[in-house]
């Protein structure tokens, strides 16, 4: 059973820890695997069920990224900004 399907009267109160989130992205990597053989099968039906459980694991992975405030993205190099700026675009025209 995925570690997303939590109770009602639990949620919002579990701690999420390397350990949960390492824990939900091997599910997913094996979700992904019984997808990608039940497909392969030509068994479509099948399937659903385990893309509404990937979906809902990516979707709760999403919000706990979101809400981190250790995920800041990296500044940008004003250099690099700079250098792309005066790169020709595909016409061979300057912008």
């Amino acid at each position: 059973m995925s570690v997303v399907f939590v109770p009602k009267k639990l949620r919002g109160k579990a701690k999420i820890n390397q350990e949960t989130i390492q824990r939900l992205l091997d599910e997913n990597d094996q979700l992904i695997r019984c997808i990608t053989e039940y497909m392969q099968k030509g068994r479509a039906v099948e399937c659903v069920q385990y893309q509404q459980i990937l979906h809902r694991n990516i979707v709760y992975l999403a919000t706990i990224a979101d809400a981190s405030p250790d995920n800041m993205p990296p500044s940008t190099n004003s250099t690099s900004n700079a250098a792309s700026a005066s790169t020709p675009n595909v016409n061979g025209q300057g912008k």
